[in-house]
Order: structure tokens, then C-alpha cells, then sequence
């Protein structure tokens, strides 16, 4: 009797473990269903892609498994993305962070676009061009890998690739390609508007700012705009319409 009574105290026990996990469940389940996301520092991907890349699998529309699966999380398989982050912001609303890998160029190898950091290391491999981020030519290289660094000759271009790009944006430009030539001459790509800047890079940043009041006049042009020697006394460019 007394065996029997314990085995009805276990079974109680049992059942309402089992009816407060449950409840729990459901509570959680009903209370921290994702209704509303905003999605912040997404460029390459829409906010729909990041919602659906973020949202996958069986659980993906749970606030508290999101924020905790997405904490500070790198993920691996998500071309420019290095790290996407999920924070509640009310039991069924939650901001998704995306930290973007940082591109500094790209360069056009069998067919693919590969993308690479202020460093020179291919962060991507891509058949997709992505705006904003500009063609660098005149580098030669023989071989190249996703996670290594672009074998050219002078590791010191990425500095000038760098230094460009951080001008052009400080200026409110975004270029299309950038040329190095030979004797490491700068030529900057507008659209049908090419800005030869020399190879004399104290003067670059002088050059770089007198751009957006030069290129509007330049509108629906091709040519060259000669800014190869600068004049602190103000003296003129030269632009010279294609033939």
C-alpha cells in the first residue's frame, strides 16, 4: 500500500513537471513570437534577405532562440557578412545587426569578381558586381585564393587603394574603377569621365577635393580630365573630349 501511494506521489510529480514545461512552452512560444524586425547596416542584402537568411529553421521566428543563436555571431556561407547580431527589443520585436565585411576593392579574375579588404586578402569570391565598391586595374598577379592576400608585385598599392578611397568617400564620390599604371599613376573612373592624376601622391588629396565641382561640368562627356601637374596658383585643367 504504502509502495502504491509513492508510485502515485512519483507519477503526480511527473505530471506536473510535465504540465509546467508545457505551460512554459506555450508561454514562451505565444509571448516571444517575432512580429515585427528592424533590420540595420545592410548594403549587399535586402532587408527580406537578411529576414530570411536570419529567420531560418523551425524556431526562426523566436525572439529569445534569435537573440541568443545571433549574439555577436560570425557566420560562415554569407558572402560579406561578417557578424549579424539579434537584440529584443519587445518580447515579439527584434533588431537584426548586420556587420558588413569591409571592402576596399575588387578585381575581375576568370569571370568572377573577387572582392578584397584594405589589406589586400580576397574577402569574396563573386559572380554578383556590387555597387559602391570600385574596379581596381593595372594590379598583375598569377594566381589568387579567397582568404589570401593578391600577389602583386608591390604590396603597397592596397595603402594607395586605401588612401583613395577613403578621400573619394570623404568628398562624396563613389568611382567605378581606379588604374594604377606602369609608373603607378593614378587614373580614376567616372562613368565616361577619366581623371588622370599623376603618380605624386602629396598632391592627391588636393586634386580629390577640387573633384565635385569639376565633374558636373562634365556631365554626359567623355574624355580625360588632366590633373596630372598641380598649381597652388590656380591655374586651369586640361579635358580632353574622346575621339
Amino acid at each position: 500500500m504504502l509502495k502504491h501511494s509513492k508510485l502515485k506521489i512519483v507519477i503526480l510529480a511527473v505530471v506536473l513537471i510535465v504540465a509546467a514545461l508545457a505551460g512554459a512552452g506555450f508561454y514562451i512560444v505565444s509571448t516571444y513570437t517575432v512580429k515585427t524586425v528592424y533590420v540595420e547596416g545592410n548594403v549587399h542584402y535586402t532587408e527580406d534577405e537578411i529576414k530570411a537568411i536570419v529567420m531560418d529553421g523551425a524556431w526562426g521566428n523566436n525572439s529569445l532562440y534569435l537573440s541568443m543563436k545571433y549574439k555577436n555571431r560570425g557566420v560562415e556561407g554569407i558572402p560579406f557578412v561578417d557578424v549579424m547580431d539579434v537584440t529584443i527589443l519587445a518580447p515579439d520585436t527584434v533588431r537584426i545587426k548586420v556587420y558588413e565585411k569591409v571592402l576596399t576593392g575588387y578585381v575581375k579574375h576568370l569571370g568572377a569578381y573577387l572582392y578584397f579588404d584594405k589589406d589586400g586578402y580576397v574577402v569574396e569570391s563573386s559572380s554578383v558586381k556590387t555597387a559602391g565598391v570600385p574596379q581596381i586595374t593595372g594590379l598583375t598577379f598569377d594566381h589568387v585564393a579567397v582568404g589570401e592576400a593578391l600577389p602583386v608585385e608591390d604590396p603597397k598599392v592596397f595603402e594607395s587603394i586605401l588612401n583613395i578611397t577613403k578621400l573619394l568617400g570623404k568628398y562624396g564620390m563613389s568611382a567605378d574603377r581606379i588604374h594604377f599604371g606602369a609608373s603607378n599613376e593614378v587614373t580614376i573612373y567616372f562613368k565616361e569621365i577619366k581623371v588622370a592624376l599623376g603618380n605624386d601622391s602629396r598632391t592627391l588629396e588636393d586634386k580629390l577635393m577640387l573633384l565635385p565641382s569639376l565633374l558636373p561640368n562634365l556631365e554626359g562627356k567623355a574624355g580625360t580630365l588632366q590633373m596630372e601637374t598641380y598649381s597652388e596658383s590656380g591655374g586651369r585643367y586640361i579635358f580632353r573630349p574622346d575621339e
